[in-house]
């Protein structure tokens, strides 16, 4: 049933993600995430928004390599996803969310590093 629920809420999220596009300018430069809009790397995160809000959630293998992708290409981009209006928007905690690459067992991940005020784990 919790499984059932969890699947139906991260519908909404990206339904949710969906109907807002056509309010949310995209920007030609080059941010943390390269010339990829913030909104297009945080909707390639999607499968982690259980794990995002809850601690004990089980993170999804599809999570995983997501993150792991995205730390190898661009580090940084993961902060400004985690950190964004659109991550607080879908229920992402980030004090939560920044613990996913420690959760997954990412070898390479940015131990110690900063993201906003939180360390990464």
């Amino acid at each position: 049933m919790a499984s059932k629920t969890c699947f139906l809420f991260a519908l909404l999220i990206l339904f949710f993600l969906a109907t807002i596009q056509p309010f949310i300018t995209n920007v030609d430069a080059a941010g943390e995430c390269g010339k990829t809009p913030i909104r297009s790397a945080a909707l390639s995160l999607s499968p982690c928004l259980g794990a995002g809000g809850n601690a004990r959630a089980k993170v999804p293998p599809m999570c995983c390599t997501k993150v792991g992708a995205l730390i190898r290409t661009a580090p940084k981009c993961l902060c400004a996803v985690l950190l964004s209006p659109l991550a607080r928007k879908a229920g992402i905690n980030p004090a939560i969310a920044i613990s996913i690459p420690k959760r997954c067992n990412i070898k390479k991940r940015p131990v110690g590093k900063k993201c906003g005020r939180y360390i990464v784990p």
